[in-house]
C-alpha cells in the first residue's frame, strides 16, 4: 500500500468512525437552548425508571407517596429536582401571588416535579389530568399576569399532562373534597360570599379584579382604560350576560372610586362589590342574576392608584413609632387630609376636566343653543390635562353610559348637577339641571337605602345639611367646574361622599359595607325607570346620533351607534320627540306610571326627508359647537399614552427608565422577584420572563 492508498483509508476509517459515534449517540430530547434554560435534561444515558418515596418537602402532602425518577422533566434524582428553578419556584410560590392560587400551583407542580409512580407491569409515571392543567391555568393565569411572570413551562398543559381517556391523575381531587367539606359546615346565617375585609394595594387590587373575572368569565371580564401618570393600569371590570359587547337596549352604568388618591373608602367598597357580584350570581342570587343579566356594570375601583400609593404610605409612616413626633396630624388620624389626593402631577383629577358649565351659561340665553353634547373647547388642550384625566373622558365618550356614581370622602351626603354657581360672584347658590328631578331621586335612591345618609339626626363631618335627607345640589354646597358627564354626553352621575373619613381603619371596612351594599345595588338597579327604545328608518336599521327631546326639559339625549337610547324620568305624562338630520320628526305622548319597576319601551320610525339649508345666523351660533365635538384631543397631546398592540414596535422611553424591546429601547429591567432565583444560584429560569 502506497503513501497515497494509505491516506485515503485513513480518511475513509476516520469517517466511518465518526458516523458510528453520531448513530450511536442518544436521542436529543431537548430543543436548542432548552437545556441551558433549564427546561429540560440531555443526559448521556436514558436511565431505567426507578420508583421511590417521596422525599420533597413542598411536595409531600400529594395524596400518594412513591414518585419515579427519570420524571417526567427527565430530572433524575430527588437532589437535581431540588436544585432546580422548578422547585424553587414552587416553594416561594405562595409568597409571590400573596397567598392565590395556593396550594393548587404547588400541588400541580409538584404531580410534575414528582409523578405518581405505577409500578405494574413496568415503572412509569403517570401524569395529572389535562382539564385540571386547563382548569388551574384558567383561573390563576392573572395572577401570574400580576406580577409580570410568564406561566411556567413546566405546567404546559398539554406537554405535560394528560387526558382523561389515558388514565391520568388528578393531583387536586383530595383538595377540593376538603373545601366542599368546609364550605358545607357554614352556618346558614353567615354570609354566602366570603370577603376579606382589608386594604389592598395596587397589586392587590388588579390581582382581585382579575381573580374576580376568571371566577366569572360567563359574565365578566377586566379591561384596561389607559395608565396612570406613573404607568400604573386604569383597570376596570364588567358584569353582564355578555361580556365584551354593548348589547342592544341593555342600559350601561360605571362606578367610579379613589378619585382622590387619599379617599379610599369608595375603592374598597368598589372591589367588594365586584367580589359579591360574582360570587352572589354564581351562588343563584336571583336579584343579582337578574341585575347583571339586564344591566352592563362598569367599575373602575381606583382613578388614581399613583395618590393612592403616597396616602397608604402616610399611613404606614404614621403607624411607625419614630415617625410620630414628625407625622403630619392635619385631618383624620390615619391620614393628612391631602396626602396623596393628587395624582403624580400634582393635578386634582377632580377639577381636570373641560368646564362646560361655564360655556352652557354663557350661551344659555341662545334660543338653538345645544344644552346636551356640548364640545372640549381647544383651548382645554393646552392647560395641563392628567393622563388618567384623558382615559376616563375617552372611556365615557367609547360607552354609551346612562347613569354613573362617583364615590369620594370627607362628608356624608350625595350631591348632584349642576356643580357649578350659575352666578359668577354666588359661592353657594341653588344652580338646577333641567333634569333637577331626575337627579333628585337618583340621589335619593342612594340615600335612602343607605343606613344612615338620610337621617337628619346623623351626625356630619363640618357642613350643614339640615333638612336636606343626606342630598345636595352640588353648587349649593360649594362651588366648582364640573359636570362633564351631563353636559358632554347622556350620562347623569351623581357624587357620592361616603362618610368623614378619608381613610378610615381597617376594622370599619365591613361596617361600612353593611352601611353601603344595599345603596349601591339600589343605585344600579334605578338605571331601569324612565323610557328606552330605538328609532330606526324606513328599512329597519338603527340610526345613530339621533336626538330625543322632553318636552319641557332642555337637554336631549342623542341614540347610541345601533339606534337605542335611554331616558332617565320620573313619573308623569310627557311628550317624546325623536329627530335625526335628513328624517322627520315624530312626537309621542306617553305616561309613566309612579311606580313603573323597569323602562317602558317607546321606538320611534323615522322617515327620510331632503335636508333643509341653514340659516347664516344658525351657523353663526352654533357651527363650531355641532362641528366640533367629534374634535377630541385635536392636537395629538397623548399620543405617548396608547399602548401598542401585541406585535407592534413600542415607543423608545426616556433614558433612564428602563425600556422594552422595540424601536430603540433597551431591554426591560428583571422584574423584582427575579432576585429569589439568582440569589439561590439555580439556573437562570429566562421562561418566566414574558418579554424574550
Amino acid at each position: 500500500m502506497d503513501a497515497t492508498e494509505y491516506k485515503t483509508f485513513l480518511t475513509v476509517f476516520t469517517l466511518f468512525n465518526v458516523l458510528s459515534i453520531c448513530w450511536c449517540a442518544p436521542q436529543q430530547f431537548c430543543e436548542p437552548g432548552e437545556d441551558a434554560s433549564g427546561r429540560c435534561n440531555n443526559g448521556p444515558d436514558e436511565e431505567k425508571p426507578v420508583c421511590s418515596e417521596i422525599n420533597l418537602g413542598y411536595c409531600n402532602d400529594l395524596d400518594y407517596s412513591r414518585t419515579i425518577f427519570p420524571n417526567i422533566l427527565g430530572q433524575r434524582s430527588r437532589h437535581e429536582v431540588e436544585s432546580g428553578a422548578e422547585y424553587l419556584l414552587l416553594s416561594v410560590i405562595h409568597g409571590l401571588l400573596n397567598g392565590e392560587c395556593s396550594p393548587d400551583i404547588r400541588l400541580l407542580g409538584c404531580s410534575v416535579l414528582a409523578p405518581r409512580c405505577q409500578d405494574l407491569p413496568n415503572p412509569a409515571p403517570v401524569k395529572s389530568c389535562r382539564s385540571t392543567c386547563e382548569a388551574v391555568r384558567k383561573g390563576c393565569g392573572h395572577a401570574f399576569e400580576g406580577i409580570d411572570m410568564a406561566w411556567p413551562y413546566f405546567l404546559d398543559c398539554d406537554r405535560f399532562f394528560a387526558s382523561e381517556q389515558e388514565g391520568c391523575h388528578d393531583p387536586l381531587a383530595p383538595l377540593r373534597a376538603r373545601q366542599e367539606v368546609a364550605f358545607s359546615n357554614l352556618s346558614p346565617d353567615e354570609p354566602s360570599t366570603i370577603i376579606q375585609f382589608t386594604y389592598h394595594s395596587n397589586a392587590q387590587m388588579y390581582s382581585v379584579l382579575k381573580r374576580t373575572a376568571a371566577k366569572c368569565s360567563h359574565i365578566s371580564r377586566t379591561y384596561s382604560i389607559g395608565r396612570s401618570t406613573e404607568g400604573k393600569d386604569l383597570l376596570a371590570i364588567e358584569f353582564t350576560d355578555n361580556p365584551g359587547g354593548h348589547e342592544l337596549l341593555e342600559p350601561e352604568i360605571k362606578l367610579v372610586g379613589n378619585m382622590h388618591g387619599n379617599e379610599v373608602l369608595g375603592r374598597q367598597l368598589l372591589l367588594y362589590l365586584a367580589q359579591y357580584l360574582c360570587s352572589e350570581y354564581l351562588l343563584g342570587n336571583q336579584r343579582i342574576q337578574t341585575l347583571v343579566n339586564t344591566t352592563r356594570i362598569h367599575i373602575l375601583a381606583s382613578m388614581n392608584p399613583d395618590g393612592y400609593e403616597l396616602a397608604a404610605a402616610e399611613v404606614e409612616d404614621s403607624n411607625d413609632p419614630e415617625q410620630q413626633p414628625h407625622h403630619n396630624q392635619e385631618g383624620h388620624e390615619l391620614n393628612g387630609w391631602t396626602v396623596g389626593r393628587t395624582n403624580a402631577q400634582n393635578l386634582d383629577l377632580n377639577r381636570n376636566f373641560p368646564d362646560l358649565t361655564s360655556i352652557l351659561y354663557r350661551n344659555r340665553r341662545i334660543k338653538r343653543f345645544r344644552t346636551d353634547h356640548i364640545p372640549i373647547p381647544d383651548s382645554y388642550w393646552f392647560g395641563k390635562v392628567a393622563s388618567e384625566t384623558y382615559a376616563v373622558m375617552k372611556w365615557i365618550r367609547s360607552v354609551p353610559f346612562v347613569q354613573s356614581a362617583s364615590l369620594h370622602g370627607g362628608e356624608l351626603v350625595i350631591s348632584y348637577p349642576f356643580d357649578f354657581s350659575r352666578h359668577l360672584y354666588e359661592e353657594r347658590m341653588f344652580s338646577p339641571t333641567p333634569d333637577e328631578q331626575a337627579f333628585k331621586q337618583l340621589a335619593r335612591t342612594y340615600a335612602d337605602s343607605h343606613a344612615s345618609m338620610a337621617d337628619n339626626n346623623t351626625e356630619r363631618c363640618g357642613a350643614s345639611f339640615i333638612r336636606s335627607g343626606g342630598i345636595i345640589n352640588g353648587a349649593l354646597w360649594y362651588s366648582f367646574p364640573g359636570d362633564f358627564n351631563y353636559l358632554h354626553t347622556n350620562c347623569l352621575e351623581i357624587t357620592v361622599e361616603l362618610g368623614c373619613d378619608k381613610f378610615p381603619s381597617e376594622e370599619e371596612l365591613y361596617p361600612e359595607w353593611l352601611r353601603n351594599k344595599e345603596a349601591l345595588l339600589s343605585f344600579m338597579e334605578s338605571v331601569h325607570r324612565g323610557i328606552k327604545g330605538v328609532v330606526k328608518d324606513e328599512e329597519g336599521y338603527g340610526i345613530k346620533g339621533a336626538s330625543i327631546s322632553v318636552r319641557g326639559i332642555r337637554k336631549d339625549v342623542t341614540t347610541a351607534e345601533d339606534g337605542d337610547y335611554w331616558r332617565l324620568m320620573n313619573s308623569g305624562t310627557h311628550i317624546i320627540t325623536a329627530s335625526a338630520k335628513g328624517y322627520s320628526k315624530v312626537s309621542k305622548r306617553i305616561y309613566l306610571p309612579a311606580h313603573l319597576e323597569k323602562a317602558g319601551r317607546v321606538d320611534f320610525l323615522l322617515k327620510k326627508v331632503p335636508v333643509q339649508p341653514v340659516r347664516p345666523d344658525y351657523h353663526l351660533f352654533l357651527s363650531s359647537s355641532l362641528d366640533t365635538y367629534e374634535r377630541f384631543d385635536p392636537y395629538n397631546q397623548f399620543q405617548s399614552y396608547g399602548r401598542s398592540e401585541p406585535g407592534e414596535p413600542r415607543e423608545p422611553r426616556e433614558p433612564g427608565m428602563g425600556g422594552e424591546p422595540g424601536m430603540g429601547g433597551e431591554w426591560q429591567e428583571k422584574p423584582w422577584w427575579w432576585n429569589y432565583f439568582t440569589q439561590a444560584g439555580v439556573s437562570a429560569p429566562t421562561w418566566l420572563l414574558r418579554n424574550i
